[in-house]
């Protein structure tokens, strides 16, 4: 059994969309609707070259994986919300997951992560 939630062979993205905005924390993330609410869900980054982090959309393959699930709804009629000033309610990948259950991606060294519900 696997512990780490493990990259598919095959992936076609269907569901959610890059969203790009002017959010303090990052700049492009993943962006689920569903009629006038929305949730975005960010990933952090590694960048070997300057060895600095940065907060930007999922990968397409766990996009799919997420939005399919079936506690999917129900998070988000919870955390979604109204677009304001061009900005939606956000958490990250690692918060959705744990809240439906998933497995989680393997946790890098170079991870930090929010200590607060709200991005």
């Amino acid at each position: 059994m696997r512990y780490h939630y493990e990259k598919p062979q095959i992936c076609v993205p269907m569901y959610g969309k890059v969203y790009i905005c002017d959010h303090p924390v990052y700049s492009r993330c993943t962006l689920f609707r569903l009629g006038g609410k929305g949730l975005a869900v960010i990933q952090q980054r590694f960048s070997p070259d300057s060895k600095s982090t940065s907060w930007s959309s999922i990968d397409p393959w766990l996009a799919n994986d997420i939005y399919l699930h079936p506690g999917f709804k129900r998070y988000f009629d919870k955390r979604a919300g109204i677009c304001t000033d061009g900005l939606y309610p956000t958490v990250t990948v690692r918060q959705i997951m744990w809240a439906l259950k998933m497995k989680p991606l393997k946790k890098e060294r170079w991870e930090t992560v929010f200590d607060r519900k709200d991005i």
